[in-house]
C-alpha cells in the first residue's frame, strides 16, 4: 500500500499528522508492506528567505493581531504537538522559504533517504528553532542523516529538482489539494488534516482492505458440486456422495 503526503515543512500541523500517521502505523499488523511518500506543497510560494520578524511577529502580521495574541496560538500549537508525542518550541521558529528544503528532500528521494531528510527537517523547524531557508543549515542537515554535504550544497546552489517540486504541486492541483497536510492512500482514500488516531487508523484499514480486486463468496452448502481447490500442494478433493 502506498500513502502519498502532501506536507509543507514550515506548517505545525504537517509534523503533526506526519508522526500521528506513524504512530498508528506502528501498531498496523501489514506496517512492512507499507510505503509513505512524501509530496511538495508550499503554503506560501513568496515567503521571504529572511523575514526579519520573530514567528510570533510573523503571525501577528499575518492574522492581523496581537504579539501577545500570536505566542498564545504558538502555545496551543505546542500542546497539540505533545498529543502526538512532539516538543514543539514553536515561538523559536524561524519564518522563511520552504522551496530549497523541498528540492534538498527530492534529491534525498535519488539517494533513497526522503523519509529521513523530512523527518530531519520538521525536526529542526519546529523543535530546534533552525533556520530551514538557509543552506548551509539544510546541507548540514543533510550530513546528519547519512548524505554528501557537498553533494547536497551543490544541488542548494543550483536550480535542480525545481521541476519536481513543481510537479508535485501542480498533482496536488489535480487532485483538489488546498491546504496540508494531505494524505492520499492508494490513490483511493484521503485524509485531510492532522486528524485523530482513529481516523488515520479507519483509512489505513479501509486502503488496506480494498487491495483485493474481488470479495470472496462462499458456498453455503454441504452438496457435493465438484468445487474443488488446487495449489502448490495439490488438490483439495471434496468428499463424495458415497463417502455421506
Amino acid at each position: 500500500m502506498n500513502i502519498e503526503i502532501w506536507s509543507d515543512f514550515l506548517c505545525p500541523f504537517c509534523y503533526i499528522g506526519k508522526r500521528r500517521l506513524e504512530n498508528v502505523l506502528e501498531q498496523f499488523p501489514h506496517r512492512d508492506e507499507v510505503k509513505l511518500q512524501f509530496k511538495s506543497f508550499e503554503l506560501d510560494p513568496n515567503a521571504a528567505l529572511n523575514p526579519g520578524k520573530t514567528n510570533s511577529e510573523y503571525l501577528a502580521a499575518k492574522y492581523n493581531m496581537s504579539v501577545e495574541q500570536a505566542k498564545g496560538m504558538n502555545a496551543q500549537m505546542n500542546a497539540n504537538a505533545r498529543t502526538a508525542g512532539l516538543e514543539y518550541n514553536i515561538d523559536a521558529m524561524i519564518p522563511t522559504n520552504s522551496f530549497s528544503a523541498h528540492r534538498l528532500t527530492h534529491w534525498a528521494d535519488t539517494q533513497g533517504k526522503a523519509l529521513e531528510l523530512s523527518e530531519r527537517i520538521f525536526q529542526a523547524v519546529f523543535i530546534e528553532g533552525k533556520h530551514s531557508g538557509d543552506t548551509e543549515v539544510l546541507a548540514q542537515l543533510a550530513e546528519e542523516v547519512g548524505l554528501d554535504r557537498d553533494a547536497a550544497a551543490a544541488v542548494l546552489s543550483s536550480d535542480q529538482f525545481t521541476d519536481n517540486v513543481r510537479a508535485d504541486q501542480a498533482e496536488g492541483e489535480q487532485l483538489g489539494i488546498r491546504g496540508v497536510p494531505f494524505f492520499v492512500f492508494d490513490r483511493k482514500f484521503a485524509v485531510s488534516g492532522a486528524q485523530s488516531d482513529e481516523v488515520f487508523l479507519d483509512a489505513i484499514q479501509k486502503a488496506w482492505d480494498d487491495r483485493s480486486p474481488f470479495t470472496m463468496v462462499e458456498s453455503n452448502t454441504t452438496e457435493t458440486d465438484g468445487s474443488g481447490i488446487c495449489t502448490d500442494d495439490g488438490c483439495e478433493v471434496p468428499p463424495s456422495d458415497s463417502n455421506k
